[in-house]
């Protein structure tokens, strides 16, 4: 396993950065035409509402990568739970699968919630023609647990990921597409928990408890 975290800090960062650039392009690209809109003339009304949509979605994916890769604060801080659930909430608005979330609220440490919204975009990955994903916090006061389930058709949790769980060194040096998933096992060594993967045909469950 030790062979399996072998990116350089620098490396991490810039791969994460490549990532976050990746999600908020679309949004940002789709403002910038409706500026263009407004400045044919003729379709206010429609350039007006497709920036205002993009606007919100770039917003969102920017406030979720705050939390789920960037710093959140300086070291040792904790985060609330309920910060977590309205960034994910408000992401996941603006993805094909709905999201129900259910637990209680509690401080907990950075990466541990960091590595709940991190399962949560393996989870959502899993069902790329949308469906349900459900969020479940136990024990937040003594060990927390996170259940992330997912159903949707064609399930299937993505190669790389399982690649990289399963702790050999993979093929294939770590990219853009990829390193999402190398990161989130990656906060689960630093929080000392194990992410649990249950296939079935109907659902996928990922589990990290410590």
């Amino acid at each position: 396993m030790s062979e399996l975290f072998s990116l350089s800090a620098p490396d991490l960062a810039a791969l994460l950065c490549s990532r976050v650039c990746h999600d908020i392009i679309s949004p940002v690209g789709a403002i910038n035409n409706g500026l263009e809109l407004l400045d044919e003339g003729g379709a206010d009304e429609d350039a007006m509402s497709l920036i205002r949509a993009s606007a919100v979605n770039a917003s969102a994916r920017l406030q979720f990568a705050r939390i789920a890769f960037g710093a959140a604060g300086s070291a040792g801080m904790q985060i609330d739970t309920g910060d977590a659930h309205t960034v994910a909430m408000a992401f996941i608005k603006n993805e094909k699968p709905d999201l129900e979330w259910q637990g209680g609220r509690a401080l907990l440490p950075k990466n541990q919630v960091k590595l709940l919204l991190n399962l949560l975009l393996v989870a959502n990955a899993a069902i790329p023609r949308g469906g349900k994903l459900r969020v479940g916090l136990e024990e937040l006061e003594t060990s927390p647990v996170f259940t992330i389930k997912a159903e949707g058709p064609m399930l299937r949790v993505p190669p790389k990921f399982l690649e990289l769980h399963s702790g050999n060194k993979p093929d294939e040096p770590i990219d853009a597409h990829s390193v999402q998933f190398y990161y989130t096992l990656l906060l689960a060594k630093e929080t000392g928990m194990s992410v649990n993967i249950r296939a079935t045909a109907d659902e996928i469950i990922l589990t990290a408890r410590k």
